[in-house]
């Protein structure tokens, strides 16, 4: 995670929720790798310049949910959404 101020909040979730945190050093994308992957595929739907104030919350939640029903290498070939899944039933047992 970069150390934007829109983050600043996040410390008080790190310790409530037990979430690590890395934070990347300032201009080194190749530490955000999937940040950047992320971007990526965002870019696939959105082009570079897409004014997102024009987007609905529909669209973009639409785009989301395609994004994530994606597999992924690193997740072993899952989903992030199944990931999420599943790492919320283990929280609520």
């Amino acid at each position: 995670m970069d150390r934007g101020t829109e983050f600043s909040g996040l410390v008080s979730l790190e310790s409530q929720y037990g979430i690590k945190t890395y934070y990347c050093h300032a201009y080194t994308p190749a530490e955000r790798g999937s940040n950047e992957r992320f971007n990526r595929n965002l870019r696939y739907f959105y082009p570079k310049g897409t004014r997102f104030e024009h987007i609905s919350a529909q669209d973009l939640t639409t785009t989301l949910l395609q994004i994530n029903q994606r597999p992924l290498k690193i997740l072993d070939w899952q989903t992030p959404y199944q990931v999420m899944l599943n790492n919320l039933s283990k929280n609520s047992d």
